[in-house]
């Protein structure tokens, strides 16, 4: 009980000293007041509006190596906003540059270079080279087989998935390939 009558005394003490001191009083309640409506005049002046969440593409420190950081300046300069997770926010992920030429160009290097398990990269280097002189040379020349490489699967699906006869697959194979009307505009002034 002893409990109750201190807080009731000092009740009765904070009442009295306010009661006599009405100008501090009224600053101590108007005070708030007035804080208070002022932010209700600021939200009703300026009404929220939604805001997706904010998710920045990661950026990779030095630490993990001179490609992925230089990308991460590079590519991430303008510091993009996304509203979903972006696929670099994984823990132990330090570049999602995978889709990048320079990325393809570094993977495919080191897998001709490194990975090789059998040792046909002088082949292949030997017969792109020849692919390249018949371009150079006549470019008319070329057929679709050229593009494809060995042990390859398009003519069976052609024939198996889409059941076109085999004359059909062989001459669609043998089909002269023109670089210039595949890789250009069909109206270039240039080339007439």
């Amino acid at each position: 009980m002893a409990c109750w009558a201190q807080l009731r005394l000092l009740l009765w003490k904070n009442f009295t000293y306010r009661r006599r001191q009405t100008c501090q009083l009224l600053l101590e309640v108007a005070w708030p007041l007035f804080i208070f409506l002022i932010l209700i005049s600021v939200r009703l002046s300026y009404p929220p509006y939604e805001q997706h969440e904010c998710h920045f593409p990661n950026k990779a420190m030095p630490s993990a190596g001179t490609l992925p950081w230089v990308q991460g300046i590079i590519c991430n300069a303008n510091n993009p906003c996304f509203r979903y997770p972006t696929p670099g926010e994984a823990p132990g992920v330090v570049g999602n540059f995978n889709e990048s030429i320079v990325s393809r160009l570094f993977s495919d290097a080191q897998r001709l270079l490194l990975y090789s398990q059998r040792d046909t990269s002088m082949k292949d280097i030997h017969k792109v080279l020849r692919t390249l002189q018949k371009i150079e040379n006549n470019s008319s020349s070329l057929t679709l087989q050229d593009f494809l490489v060995d042990n390859e699967t398009f003519s069976g699906f052609l024939n198996h998935n889409l059941s076109l006869p085999e004359p059909a697959v062989d001459r669609m194979l043998g089909a002269d390939v023109s670089l210039r009307k595949v890789s250009c505009r069909p109206r270039l002034p240039w080339w007439g």
